[in-house]
């Protein structure tokens, strides 16, 4: 019979199947937890806004993993784009990366909502000043810091 020692450590509490092995793990993990923090911000402004409306949890939830997927898109996108510019020196070259970054970043919301629209049609809709485009952009600047602050509580713990 076994017994616990004083120097026991977390990584012997947890069972084996809960351990990080690879990275394809830690990629799902990342998408699971950003997933799931999309679904509670995306469920907190459908509950708390009149201009955020999702008609059932799954669509919710369905919606949350759509909208991961495509924020994680337009971020692997932008960074492609600021890539072409990575070599290049001066003012004009770096504003025109900035400019270009912020081109990706603003006008893949219109893409994510023309998205959200085709797949889950009037289940999902975003209303308010220019067809609801400024709420989900709220909505997914929320995302973001929230999903920020989770990492940041989650590398605090080590």
């Amino acid at each position: 019979m076994a017994t616990a020692t004083a120097t026991t450590t977390h990584d012997a509490l947890m069972p084996d199947a809960a351990m990080v092995h690879s990275n394809r793990q830690r990629l799902f993990l990342l998408y699971f937890v950003g997933a799931l923090v999309d679904l509670v911000v995306l469920g907190l402004f459908n509950e708390y806004s009149d201009k955020v409306y999702v008609d059932t949890f799954t669509t919710m939830l369905l919606a949350s993993i759509v909208l991961q997927l495509l924020l994680k898109a337009t971020i692997a996108v932008e960074h492609w784009v600021a890539g072409h510019f990575k070599d290049k020196v001066g003012a004009g070259w770096k504003t025109l990366r900035f400019f270009c970054a912020w081109l990706v970043l603003f006008g893949s919301k219109f893409v994510i909502l023309e998205a959200l629209s085709l797949a889950f049609n009037e289940d999902v809709k975003f209303e308010g000043v220019f067809h609801g485009i400024v709420w989900l952009i709220i909505v997914v600047v929320t995302m973001v810091i929230a999903e920020e602050l989770v990492v940041r509580i989650y590398r605090k713990l080590a």
